[in-house]
């Protein structure tokens, strides 16, 4: 599955979701973060289990500039045990995650922000306006063979208070899991 690419300029929408550490985070909890990364992922996803370091360097990496990246698993924990709220604490201490790391049970965080893959990536300004969303890299698989850090030069720009490009390419990752109606 390819990000739906939502339209740039659309606000953050708020959510109230527990996470891993005990917290229950929403927009707010953010506030003093001039930029907000919202990521969904979860814990099974290949995708995800390929770029998790990444992101991990990252957030290390651009948290003092005010960037804070936010995970959010949405996927249905029923019929995908691995993705429980139980097993993202486990995968959260066991690869030292260190942003936030959220359980949307009900579903409806991913559907208000039309997340439809892990990982789903969108880049909110200090307005919380949508900047970017789109992939990490442009080598999901091989961390040795990145030759362009999207998400990490849409970061530099915001952070420069520079324009990011328009020219965005879509995260790719496996489709959201979601409960039967």
């Amino acid at each position: 599955m390819h990000s739906t690419m939502v339209p740039l300029g659309t606000p953050a929408v708020d959510f109230k979701l527990p996470g891993v550490d005990g917290k229950v985070y929403s927009l707010e909890s953010f506030s003093e973060k001039n930029i907000l990364v919202v990521i969904f992922m979860c814990n099974h996803c290949p995708y995800v289990k390929a770029v998790l370091q990444r992101l991990i360097g990252l957030q290390k990496e651009t948290g003092p500039q005010g960037v804070q990246l936010v995970g959010i698993n949405s996927n249905d924990a029923e019929r995908y045990p691995d993705d429980s709220f139980e097993n993202m604490q486990t995968i959260a201490k066991e690869k030292g995650i260190n942003f936030p790391y959220l359980f949307d049970d009900s579903q409806e965080t991913a559907r208000a922000y039309d997340a439809v893959c892990t990982p789903d990536i969108y880049v909110y300004g200090p307005e919380r306006k949508l900047l970017y969303r789109g992939r990490i890299d442009d080598d999901w698989e091989n961390e040795e063979k990145v030759t362009r850090r999207d998400l990490k030069e849409a970061l530099d720009c915001i952070v420069a208070q520079q324009e990011v490009s328009d020219e965005q390419i879509s995260s790719m990752g496996c489709s959201i899991k979601w409960k039967e109606k």
